[in-house]
Parts: C-alpha cells; sequence; structure tokens
C-alpha cells in the first residue's frame, strides 16, 4: 500500500453508509483496511464505491461458534477498528472497547452511530434526516413556504458522520504516537451534523441570522446567493457576495446601469431576485456558463452528477475515477510526496490470504481468521 496512513491496518466490521464511508476514506489515503462481513451479506464493490480500495474482504459471521475469536485474532493486530452497531451492541457481542483493548492496548476504537453512545435517543433508530432534525440543521434549509427538504444524506451520514470518524480516528493515531496508548473514538452523526452549523450559530449570535427559513443570507433569500433557471430548464448558481464579485455579476447580466437597488438593500432584494430570474431565463446554461467564464462573478452552472465527470475543470483534475466499470468520485485530499495509489475493488476469498499475509501475519494466523485454524490464545502485538 502507498499514501500517508500506509502500515496503518484497519479492520472494519460491515455496516452501511457513514462507517463504510470513513473506512473507504481511511483506505483511499493508504490504509490496510479488512473488511469483514457475513458470508452472505459481502457486497459487490463494483456497483457500492463506498466498498473500494480496501485490502481484503472477509466473511466472518459474529454470530456464528468460532466468529468472535476469529475477528480478535485479527483485531489484535490491528492500529483501528471500525464499528456502526448501536449502543451496546458490540459490547454483547464480545468485541466492545473493554474486550479488544484489554487485548491490544495501542487499539484505536472507532464508534459510528447516530444518536451517539448517551443520551435519552441513544437506543432509538433513526436515519440521517432524524440526527440532522434534532442538530438544528435541517431547519434553515429549503424554502420559507414548504418543509424543509432532506439535504440528500451528505449533512448526518457522510459530512457529520463518516468524515468526523476519520478526523477523531487520525487525532486519536496522532496522540497514541505521544502516548503510546490507543482509546475510544465516539463520532455520532448528531454531534457532527451540529458541529457543521457552528458558523451559522455565530451569525446568529451576532443578529445575522433569524430562525425563519429562507431570510438569511446563505438560505436563499438573497438574491446574489442562490440559483436561477435557464431558458433550457437548467439552473445556474450565483454567489456574488462581496462587492466586486457583485459589480462583475451585474456586468455580466447586463444591469451595471439598471438602477437596481443596492445590493444589501433587504427592501430591495425582492426586486433584484425578480430582474436576475428574468435575465438568466433568456438564455440556456451553456450560454450563461460561456458569459462568467474565467470571471469572478461567483456565478457556476449547476451539473448533474452525470455531467460532473466531464466538466472540464474536473476532468483536468481527474477528480473522478473509473472502479469495475463503475464512475466515482477520486480520493482526496491529494499528497504532494506520498500519494495514495488510485482505488481498486477489493480482493475477497482465497484472494484474501495474500492480503493478510501481506499486513504480516503468520500462516497460522491466517488460518484462524480465514476459519481453518482454531484461535489459540491472545497474539497481540501491544498487551498490557
Amino acid at each position: 500500500m502507498t499514501g500517508p496512513l500506509a502500515g496503518t491496518l484497519v479492520v472494519e466490521v460491515a455496516a452501511i453508509g457513514p462507517a463504510p464511508f470513513a473506512s473507504m476514506v481511511l483506505a483511499d489515503l493508504g490504509a490496510g483496511v479488512i473488511r469483514l462481513e457475513r458470508p452472505d451479506a459481502v457486497g459487490d464493490p463494483r456497483t457500492d464505491p463506498l466498498l473500494r480500495s480496501r485490502a481484503a474482504v472477509i466473511g466472518l459471521d459474529l454470530k456464528a461458534p468460532g466468529g468472535v475469536e476469529r475477528a480478535l485474532s485479527l483485531i489484535d493486530h490491528a492500529d483501528v477498528l471500525i464499528e456502526g452497531f448501536r449502543p451496546g451492541v458490540a459490547e454483547r457481542l464480545g468485541i466492545g472497547p473493554e474486550d479488544c483493548l484489554s487485548r491490544n492496548r495501542r487499539l484505536i476504537y472507532g464508534r459510528m452511530t447516530g444518536w451517539g453512545q448517551t443520551g435519552p435517543r441513544s437506543g432509538e433508530a433513526g436515519h440521517d434526516i432524524d440526527y440532522v432534525a434534532v442538530a438544528g440543521a435541517l431547519h434553515p434549509i429549503g424554502p420559507s413556504a414548504e418543509p424543509p427538504p432532506p439535504p440528500l444524506n451528505l449533512v448526518g451520514d457522510f459530512g457529520g458522520g463518516g468524515m468526523l470518524l476519520v478526523v477523531g480516528v487520525l487525532a486519536a493515531l496522532l496522540e497514541r504516537g505521544r502516548s503510546g496508548r490507543g482509546q475510544v473514538v465516539d463520532a455520532a452523526m448528531v454531534d457532527g451534523a451540529a458541529l457543521l452549523t457552528t458558523m451559522i450559530h455565530g451569525m446568529a449570535a451576532t443578529g445575522l441570522w433569524s430562525d425563519e427559513r429562507q431570510d438569511n443570507l446563505l438560505d436563499g433569500a438573497a438574491p446574489f446567493y442562490r440559483c436561477y433557471r435557464t431558458s433550457d430548464g437548467r439552473f445556474m448558481a450565483v454567489g456574488a457576495l462581496e462587492p466586486r464579485f457583485y459589480a462583475e455579476l451585474l456586468d455580466g447580466l447586463g444591469l451595471a446601469e439598471a438602477g437596481l437597488p443596492a445590493q444589501y438593500d433587504r427592501s430591495g432584494w425582492p426586486v433584484l431576485a425578480q430582474r436576475f430570474a428574468e435575465v438568466f431565463s433568456g438564455r440556456t446554461r451553456s450560454e450563461w456558463t460561456a458569459v462568467f467564464e474565467g470571471g469572478d462573478a461567483c456565478v457556476a452552472p449547476v451539473l448533474a452528477l452525470s455531467e460532473a465527470p466531464v466538466d472540464p475543470h474536473m476532468v483536468q483534475r481527474n477528480a473522478f475515477v473509473s472502479v469495475e466499470g463503475v464512475l466515482q468520485p477520486a480520493p482526496a485530499p491529494r499528497f504532494s510526496r506520498t500519494p495514495a495509489a488510485g482505488p481498486a475493488a477489493p480482493v475477497s476469498g482465497a484472494a484474501a490470504v495474500g492480503a493478510l499475509r501481506a499486513i504480516g501475519l503468520t500462516d497460522d494466523e491466517v488460518a484462524v481468521v480465514m476459519g481453518e485454524k482454531s484461535p489459540g490464545p491472545s497474539t497481540g502485538r501491544f498487551p498490557e
């Protein structure tokens, strides 16, 4: 493996959404990620990019006889464990923090939940929209006359969930380099979604944000920070917040001498929005893209998922790659000295044996993990 995390072994207990996303990011950065899945539920990386870049996928049922022992024999060697069970489930299975850290004191135990390990809702089921709602991150989104629309599952699952777990794991690895000790990382989507609203809370504290939806600078109320429909039914995104960018926007729209209300005169925003909408509706998205290309008006075309990979800027940056015929975002960020290899499909079955040997397991240890031999006493590298 190459990349800044090369030599770091991550054991991932199969889950959905934010936990595999976190494991994908760690794998993209060069970590050797071994994913443990029930034998009857091994995912297909050709249709699930979240499974890419794993060193191996191993079929292992934690509820089957010997399953926990097999998992622990691999966790003994791990730097990081990622699990996404509800609170208490890992403990009941026998792979909770105490079980694992007592055998491997350097282990970073990453936990991914929606509500967190504690709190009145911690035992409840939920999905992205629920965590984002309670965190206060859903209410400000969308037009004032409609219910808040789900922001896909980007805010809770991935931005406030999986990415938060990655940050926690990396911080714990860095601290371990000083202390020599592992620890538990409790990443909750409700915490992460709330964290993402920090700037908005700051604006509210200074009177620059109200609880009314579509009444604020960044929620669609400002005519210079929203999207407009073009003549072909597509959209342009406008983000001309600063006066000099706004002046360039007016030039591009041909409205510099139109006698419009001042940019930050809120009483004039309905007039500005109406005029901008009228002008944008007179040309196609491609025509407006050409008008604003290369300038500083902060105007860009709203591209569909299928269009983004062929945008010239994204193409030049190799921002998308193909793995097993599936086009998907490339690993990010980029590193000048320790670049990671491109994403690849993981190996499973007999091919996983080579991956286990590559990360330093002996033949006997490989046999245990693969279920071909009963585990003996703990062989952890880092006992107390």
